[in-house]
């Protein structure tokens, strides 16, 4: 799982003006020479410019945006967290696709650059077909809440460079008040329609809300971890004693008054809304839920593939991987049945790492291990590499309770900031230590990192393209880097292949139970049932996980979707391409454009399948 920025176009910085480069041509395309390639040229050029202010202006309107990338402007601000500003985005889209239709002729433009005036166009009608449903996304779950994801958007992305910039992060943490306060008035609006978050979120997002405010300046104890960052920031500040005093004092009563009144206005209209929740069910109970519920799939898997196909696919694809798995447990001697071992590796200390500061440092070491594994091979499998770092993080104590199991955080691209693979470590006995290195190669290398970090550093592609992404493709090229570890032979034990291969049927899984609990109507209790028959996976990561897709409708379907689809064109490669198959080059046209919806990931592996023909 990744991280995306919270807007259509994701962040960046001023738009370039001059010296455009023309974007690289699409593989496979044609040379153009004499006048007619100098018009495409500066018709590419002129696109890509275009593009790029588009992207900008969309950003303007996010600063938490602004700030992932490494822009200082609007440094002071959050984000407008009501549903009306959604609706402005979009109304912004609009009128530049208006625009962009107005002054360019795709038939006038080079491969790439007519690429990109196809996803720029589609990704605009995806807004509009989605802004129905606008008001549908619960703005907490069992995921979190803006209580704890502003803390850690200021903790890992607001610099303090200077006395300005500790100023704004206390411009932050008093505007948090007007976020929780807007987050409260979505809440109610939704319920008014009908739209209430399952009973299950309740307590753990209260929860999330309140382990914000534990600790110094709040309670006794230790410095709470937010404004531990403020004081290691500021006192590193090369700046005189009596300023730093008053920026700590200033910081000190942002936290205690305005965040603090925000956090306590949150948590009661989250106690408002809890009374009008009724039970865990899915989508299909939501007004109109069918065609939100189609709407969601659409959106994350990049396809037509209904609800049923899905759910088929799911099916097919668990007995597939229970069959592997067959293969792999007799090889580790086990003599039992499939479900006797799964109960083994949730139970048997063997399978476990101690649940102690040493043994969460010993899974960030076998993590790293694994990567630098990786790193070393990469070579050989991979044309070019990302250039910015990649660190593993363990999440961070505050959000342990509704961080997800293990996630991917995009560079600064300005390289402030390196890649993180963040592993939730709240509980050692919960970690399934088979599973350690298959979740580093998905989240870290060659998973995320090699396909995120890499786009952004993408030259002459638009913005929105180095810094956006579609689901199907990322999540299927996070799971398809799990085989390709294997492949790589990073794995070097039967158990490290049978933990690849439970990530493999877990994501599997997420096919059935998200299509069974959207659209089947399967309750929350069948879908933890069918999850713990067919995974290994403890039950406390079962728990969440089922959680995690009642709250977000579609998204765990995109995993296995797109996967298949990448092994689907890397299997045609082969078989058409014989002996001149070259499996860097594969990777470069899977990669080297960038996220792109699926159809059109097929059509680059196809041009490239065509010019190693000759």
């Amino acid at each position: 799982m990744y991280r995306l920025l919270p807007v259509l176009l994701l962040a960046g910085c001023a738009a370039q003006t001059e010296g455009v480069p023309a974007a690289p041509p699409v593989q496979g395309a044609p040379s153009q020479t004499g006048g007619t390639a100098q018009s495409t040229a500066q018709q590419d050029a002129r696109l890509l410019n275009f593009l790029d202010a588009a992207f900008d202006a969309q950003v303007a309107l996010s600063p938490e945006s602004l700030t992932s990338l490494g822009s200082k402007q609007d440094y002071g601000k959050l984000d407008d967290y009501t549903l009306e500003a959604e609706a402005r985005s979009l109304a912004l889209a609009e009128r530049q696709l208006a625009e962009m239709r107005a002054q360019f002729d795709p038939a006038t433009l080079g491969p790439s650059a007519r690429l990109s005036y196809e996803l720029f166009e589609r990704q605009v009608e995806r807004e509009r077909e989605g802004a129905r449903f606008s008001a549908y996304a619960f703005p907490v779950s069992t995921n979190g809440t803006p209580a704890g994801e502003i803390p850690v958007f200021l903790i890992n992305q607001h610099k303090i460079d200077s006395s300005a910039d500790a100023e704004a992060y206390i411009a932050r943490l008093r505007d948090s008040q007007r976020v929780m306060n807007e987050t409260v008035a979505v809440m109610r609006q939704q319920a008014a329609m009908g739209i209430v978050p399952p009973e299950m979120v309740f307590e753990p997002a209260t929860a999330d809300a309140r382990s914000i405010l534990q600790g110094a300046p709040f309670t006794a104890g230790e410095d709470n971890p937010l404004w531990a960052d403020f004081q290691e920031k500021v006192n590193a500040l090369a700046i005189a004693d009596a300023e730093k005093t008053r920026l700590l004092n200033e910081g000190r009563a942002a936290l205690v008054g305005p965040f603090r009144s925000g956090v306590d206005t949150l948590i009661a209209g989250i106690a408002a809304v809890q009374p009008q929740a009724r039970g865990n069910d899915g989508a299909w109970s939501l007004p109109d839920g069918d065609a939100y519920y189609a709407n969601r799939l659409a959106d994350w898997t990049t396809t037509d593939l209904t609800a049923d196909q899905i759910h088929a696919i799911g099916l097919e694809q668990v007995a597939a991987i229970r069959a592997e798995m067959e293969a792999v447990k007799r090889e580790i001697g086990f003599t039992g049945t499939l479900e006797e071992f799964f109960t083994a590796l949730r139970s048997d200390p063997a399978y476990k790492y101690p649940d102690t500061a040493e043994g969460r440092e010993n899974y960030l070491e076998e993590a790293r291990t694994l990567i630098a594994n990786v790193m070393a091979k990469a070579p050989q499998y991979f044309e070019r590499l990302p250039k910015a770092a990649l660190e593993v993080r363990a999440v961070e104590p505050f959000r342990e309770d509704t961080a997800s199991v293990a996630f991917y955080n995009r560079p600064a691209p300005d390289g402030s900031r390196p890649g993180i693979f963040y592993v939730n470590l709240a509980d050692m006995n919960q970690v399934n230590r088979v599973q350690t290195d298959a979740i580093a190669a998905h989240e870290g290398a060659p998973g995320h990192h090699f396909q995120i970090a890499r786009a952004q550093e993408l030259e002459g592609l638009p913005k929105f393209r180095r810094f956006g992404g579609y689901g199907a493709y990322s999540e299927g090229w996070g799971l398809y880097s799990e085989r390709l570890a294997d492949e790589m032979g990073v794995y070097t034990t039967p158990e490290q292949r049978f933990g690849m291969l439970s990530l493999q049927i877990w994501r599997a899984i997420r096919l059935v139970l998200d299509t069974g609990i959207h659209s089947k109507r399967w309750s929350r209790e069948r879908a933890i049932d069918y999850f713990r028959a067919n995974s290994p996976n403890s039950e406390r990561d079962i728990r969440k996980e089922v959680d995690r897709y009642i709250n977000n409708p579609g998204q765990a379907t995109s995993y296995m979707i797109g996967q298949l689809k990448i092994a689907e064109l890397r299997a045609r490669a082969e078989r058409e391409l014989g002996p001149d198959f070259d499996i860097r080059a594969f990777h470069e046209a899977v990669l080297g454009q960038g996220a792109l919806p699926l159809d059109a990931l097929e059509r680059q592996v196809d041009a490239y399948i065509a010019r190693a023909r000759g």
